[in-house]
């Protein structure tokens, strides 16, 4: 499932519209529509469904139709925006410093919601029927990251762990990529793995839908702030429409959004907020421009 929801009712003209604009390689916007990418963190169904009053919100103030796309992997919102399938896409930190490697694009916003400021943290939790209790007891033990471009989900975590000396590489007994961070608590909770890495809101997320019992999992481990997942602009979208779609988020106020509770306004933000991920990513050894 690539996660790409149809609007209902589009007419004919606008579906051709749309292709004749991806065929040509020419910026979505062109066809008065506005295509959105969404790293796959969650489930796309729910995804999709806890963005819908932003997404509409968005819509009415552009004036234009807007067209969610989420992924079967991180990967697959970098290359579509590479390709210029996209215009602009919500990202995670690392995913976000990937796709600057390839891709043309400037973060632009970060939220802001009653749950939480513009930074959160990444969590190592593990079930309390096994025996761990910090990461030296990861030794031996099944574990899940996210997905290799994973801020939370695999970045900062497989960076803690090389900092205490613990090779993720080889000391684990067996890892995998969940591919989302409600699989990795599901993961986790039904016994797949031992332990996970997670972002905090998702885990809360996971507890507030019963996904994950809270008293049967305990939160070994957690970072410092990571500076929030932005939205990111292809920087080749004409001037004026960049600045229509920077005003339409700068004025959103109190917005539902699903399990992150109110998005209460997006926060600008640039390029350099992101340095202490590139950071990160040097105490891994990472290529970047290699990075898959």
């Amino acid at each position: 499932m690539d996660g790409d929801v149809a609007t209902p009712g589009r007419s004919w003209l606008a579906r051709w519209a749309l292709a004749a604009t991806l065929a040509l390689g020419l910026p979505v916007s062109a066809a008065e529509i506005l295509t959105i990418g969404l790293i796959p963190s969650e489930d796309p169904r729910v995804m999709i469904a806890d963005n819908q009053a932003f997404l509409d919100a968005l819509a009415q103030s552009l004036k234009m139709e807007v067209k969610p796309f989420v992924a079967t992997d991180y990967n697959g919102v970098i290359e579509a925006l590479r390709s210029k399938r996209l215009d602009i896409a919500f990202m995670g930190p690392f995913s976000y410093v990937l796709a600057t490697t390839v891709a043309d694009v400037e973060a632009f916003a970060v939220a802001e919601t009653a749950k939480q400021t513009t930074s959160y943290r990444a969590y190592i939790i593990a079930r309390k029927d096994r025996g761990i209790h910090g990461l030296p007891d990861l030794k031996g033990k099944n574990f899940a990251f996210v997905d290799p471009s994973s801020t939370s989900g695999h970045l900062f975590p497989k960076a803690a762990l090389l900092k205490i000396g613990f090779d993720p590489d080889k000391d684990f007994a067996h890892v995998i990529f969940s591919g989302g961070h409600d699989a990795s608590a599901i993961a986790v909770q039904n016994g797949k793995v031992d332990a996970a890495a997670i972002a905090d809101g998702l885990f809360d997320a996971a507890v507030a839908r019963g996904v994950v019992k809270r008293e049967e999992v305990d939160i070994i481990w957690t970072s410092g702030a990571i500076p929030g997942s932005p939205f990111v602009m292809r920087r080749d979208l004409p001037a004026d429409f960049q600045k229509r779609v920077r005003d339409a988020f700068y004025a959103m106020r109190d917005i539902p959004w699903g399990s992150k509770g109110v998005l209460r306004r997006w926060e600008p933000v640039n390029d350099a907020t992101y340095d202490v991920v590139r950071d990160a990513a040097r105490v891994l050894n990472l290529d970047l421009k290699k990075f898959k």
